[in-house]
């Protein structure tokens, strides 16, 4: 070993010593020797560092370095695997952040944030075609029937993956309170989960802009393979582009990558769009307690310009916009499971996404996915949907009516669903009498 890795090594022992309380964490450095941090419990984890010039990395940016080294394969688990591992990474995060080194290398990326999420209309669509535009075929392999990409609603703990998702466009549908033939615009679309719903359901007109080719490709398809192509556009255009009103204005999982520097400007272009005794909803990743940064391995491998605001950063601009907040309900727990049963369904199709991409990539979406439950589970983040309004009177005075509007939607569902039952078998019976 030389001098400099013997000093890096010692620092990155010294950093574990006052990180590591809970549970176990063995490291065995590249020279074969181990090391015992935390106090023997559960979790457990035991890492193989196999290159010494990982030690400073690991030391001083473990944020970044932890995340390269898996995907490079110079760091691996031979106890526990990378979720063993980062379970006793978050059941210690506090101590981690009370380091004083690591309070004062935070202080640079606090002041660096605004350029980080510098997302201009050009940037915006590089940023969205980064991570949206890998494949949709990839997508389907994690993610429920219709795609809806962001935290579902786990009203109780058995429900599937896709009754989750089904709940959660049921629980934002009722919030929206829409009549039939209201003209509806969804914010950042995804692959037309809401869109389609509020159109089958509702008979509402919806507009849904995307910046993501694939999503806007397969949404449209979508819509139009359903019969909905008359009551359901999606466009390819940032939302600063819109310029009609609507009755209603829904936007999930997308407010998000709109960037701290550009919250003023969210509001004022919601407000502009929505009637005057209009209703919109925001669904978006939170998380508990003061603003913050992104961590610097998801902003660079996963979502860049990407940021989970606190909710006093996303109130404070809705106020300077003028606009009501009707209700705001936090979701806690909902993401992790969500994220949980993506991660088992994507370790079930790990081989298909290894022949789509490479090992390097499957271990980046491994290490994403787990990461994110955990920040969920033990990290402070949360999902919050924060119900706005220009005029005062525009939602009920009381939330009840929530409940009931799911109720009947529920049951909108299921005659919808029964009446699909025949025709799906009449086709069936007239392609067969065809062959």
């Amino acid at each position: 070993m030389t001098p400099i890795h013997s000093i890096f090594l010692k620092s990155l022992d010294a950093l574990l010593r006052g990180f590591i309380k809970t549970g176990s964490l063995t490291v065995i450095d590249a020279d074969g020797r181990r090391r015992l941090y935390g106090d023997g419990g559960e979790p457990r984890s035991v890492m193989r560092i196999h290159d010494p010039r990982l030690y400073a990395g690991l030391a001083f940016n473990p944020d970044l370095a932890a995340g390269e080294a898996y995907m490079d394969g110079t760091l691996t688990f031979e106890e526990g695997g990378v979720r063993g591992f980062l379970e006793v990474v978050y059941m210690n995060a506090a101590h981690l952040r009370a380091n004083p080194l690591r309070k004062a290398l935070r202080e640079p990326a606090r002041l660096l944030r605004r350029l980080h999420q510098h997302n201009t209309i050009v940037r915006a669509r590089k940023n969205v075609a980064h991570h949206y535009d890998l494949s949709n075929d990839f997508f389907k392999l994690f993610l429920d029937d219709e795609l809806n990409y962001s935290c579902a609603y786990f009203a109780t703990r058995g429900e599937s993956l896709e009754e989750a998702q089904k709940a959660k466009l049921r629980h934002v549908a009722a919030k929206l309170r829409i009549e039939p033939g209201m003209r509806v615009l969804d914010i950042g679309c995804g692959w037309g989960a809401m869109a389609i719903y509020l159109a089958q359901h509702l008979d509402a007109e919806v507009v849904g802009v995307t910046l993501s080719d694939e999503q806007q490709k397969y949404a449209a398809e979508r819509a139009a393979a359903l019969g909905l192509a008359n009551k359901v556009e999606i466009r390819l255009a940032d939302y600063r582009a819109v310029a009609e009103r609507f009755d209603r204005i829904v936007s999930i999982g997308m407010f998000e990558h709109v960037g701290v520097p550009y919250y003023d400007e969210f509001f004022a272009k919601i407000s502009d769009l929505l009637e005057d005794n209009g209703v919109a909803l925001v669904h978006s990743i939170g998380r508990r307690g003061v603003p913050d940064t992104t961590g610097p391995w998801i902003r660079k491998y996963i979502f860049p310009g990407g940021y989970s605001p606190s909710l006093s950063e996303a109130l404070a601009a809705i106020e300077r916009r003028g606009l009501w907040a009707c209700d705001i309900e936090i979701l806690r727990l909902h993401y992790a499971e969500t994220l949980k049963e993506w991660s088992r369904r994507f370790q079930a199709n790990r081989a298909r996404a290894r022949a789509m991409f490479d090992e390097r990539f499957c271990r980046m979406w491994e290490f994403f996915l787990i990461t994110s439950e955990l920040a969920f589970r033990h990290g402070g983040h949360m999902v919050f949907q924060v119900q706005l309004a220009k005029a005062v009177d525009a939602a009920p005075y009381v939330r009840d009516y929530i409940g009931a509007a799911e109720t009947a939607l529920r049951r909108m569902e299921e005659e919808a669903e029964q009446s699909y039952l025949p025709r799906r078998a009449r086709r069936r019976s007239s392609d067969s009498a065809g062959q």
